[in-house]
């Protein structure tokens, strides 16, 4: 069990298994995973359509400006109630928002959607792991999961993957894969979902958030 409260994010290439081994981690340590369960949480604590926070989900916002200029990011401080208030940049605050509250309330894990840079900046206590894997085994296991032939999950690798970097980039102004953003970077390459497990298991463990 945790020794503290602990918030443990999760980046993850499509196809490497990080959404598995962050169910199953937070199963075994008996505490909620959040993914597109964050989008149905703020939607109800904002009362805006759960269709919004969908479009714009892990996706760059729509100003050029923010796309163009490296390192520019939009400001991640208090949400606007104005006439932009559906836009990407106010959702994404909106969602900032639920994932600090979601770190002072309780124990989870949060996969993707910037969850260790927003942590970071409001200094909440988090562990960060980014899951990778070589794309033989990305279009393996996306051929598995989703049940499509090998071209679509090519398909989908490249879509997600390009829309996570840009996101990530958009709205903290860094690399999705920076090494200097994670705790543990884990080669999912030629491992199983359990020895995933096992090694972030194993890093908790040696920094004393497990016992």
């Amino acid at each position: 069990m945790l020794t503290k409260k602990l918030v443990i994010t999760i980046g993850r290439q499509y196809g490497s298994g990080g959404r598995t081994v962050g169910k199953n981690l937070a199963e075994s340590l008996g505490i909620p995973f959040y993914d597109e369960e964050i989008l149905r949480i703020t939607s109800e604590k904002t009362a805006i359509g759960e269709q919004y926070f969908r479009l714009a989900d892990e996706k760059a916002g729509s100003n050029l400006l923010y796309k163009i200029v490296d390192s520019l990011k939009p400001r991640l401080g208090k949400p606007s109630l104005e006439e932009d208030i559906v836009s990407p940049e106010n959702l994404f605050r909106f969602q900032s928002q639920v994932v600090v509250e979601l770190a002072e309330q309780e124990s989870c894990i949060i996969a993707g959607r910037c969850a260790n840079v927003i942590l970071r900046e409001a200094k909440k206590e988090h562990v960060d792991f980014f899951v990778y894997a070589d794309m033989e085994k990305r279009i393996e296991r996306t051929m598995d999961y989703c049940k499509v032939d090998e071209e679509e999950a090519k398909k989908r690798i490249k879509k997600i993957d390009r829309e996570r970097r840009e996101y990530h980039k958009y709205y903290t102004g860094e690399d999705w894969m920076k090494v200097d953003n994670y705790d543990l970077m884990i080669n999912a390459s030629r491992i199983d979902y359990r020895e995933m497990e096992v090694l972030m298991r194993n890093y908790l463990e040696m920094k004393g958030y497990l016992k």
